[in-house]
């Protein structure tokens, strides 16, 4: 997507990122605290710190790493969003001092990351950061193909007697990428939100943990723990490093 580039998303989105996606899905911080056993965590791509804050509001002692000033700055303007680190940069890339006993990346933003050497890398960089036996979450989509058709789609997401947003996108086969515009229409004019993605599969993903180092401890559908299966959605996958 000509233009787009690593902190594109956040420039875009930040101003009404909680607007759009202001719930916590149930279930997500408890099991986050639970797989952290008490230790470091370490959030990646932590944004407005939707997910940041109620974990640190319950004792954890969280991080992050956000490449986008604009998030970073939602983040600071909340109670308690100073009290939580944050180390600008590339997630797949950038390093902070010590280790976790949990890193997490949620909401599909591994697939922000739009080509495979940098998913491969991020995972690389995850491990190194992880104490022995140290599990990192992550929670994406599953990659629906069905959903495009001749490589296209327009879906409506928000509809008012004046204001209308619609998600379209175009897909590529060939390098499983996603070139999307959220529009949003309204008597204000019209706002566009670029999202670019390279989608993964969950045998792929596996194939990059083990690259790092880490092995897939559970998957499931759902932070509340539903099984995984051939019909779900989207997966919670949870992988490890060896504890010794």
């Amino acid at each position: 997507m000509e233009g787009y580039d690593k902190a594109t998303y956040g420039a875009e989105w930040a101003s009404d990122y909680d607007r759009f996606f202001p719930d916590v899905a149930e279930g997500m911080v408890e099991l986050l605290e639970e797989l952290a056993r008490g230790g470091r965590v370490l959030e990646l791509a932590i944004g407005t710190g939707r997910v940041a804050l109620p974990l640190k509001a319950r004792g954890n002692d969280v991080s992050g790493i956000d490449i986008s000033p604009e998030m970073v700055a939602k983040l600071r303007a909340k109670p308690g969003g100073d009290a939580i680190p944050v180390a600008m940069g590339d997630f797949a890339d950038v390093k902070v001092d010590g280790q976790f006993s949990l890193v997490y990346l949620i909401a599909n933003t591994i697939f922000g990351l739009t080509t495979q050497a940098d998913q491969v890398r991020c995972f690389a960089n995850v491990a190194s950061h992880l104490e022995p036996g140290g599990r990192f979450v992550i929670e994406v989509f599953v990659p629906d193909l069905g959903r495009f058709d001749r490589g296209q789609r327009v879906q409506v997401h928000h509809l008012e007697s004046d204001t209308v947003t619609l998600d379209v996108s175009e897909h590529d086969l060939a390098t499983q990428q996603i070139k999307d515009q959220w529009l949003e229409l309204s008597p204000n004019g019209v706002k566009l939100r670029p999202v670019f993605l390279r989608y993964a599969w969950p045998a792929e993903l596996d194939l990059m943990a083990q690259l790092a180092g880490m092995t897939l401890e559970q998957r499931w559908g759902g932070w509340m723990r539903e099984p995984f299966t051939s019909e779900s959605s989207r997966h919670v996958s949870v992988y490890r490093v060896s504890p010794t």
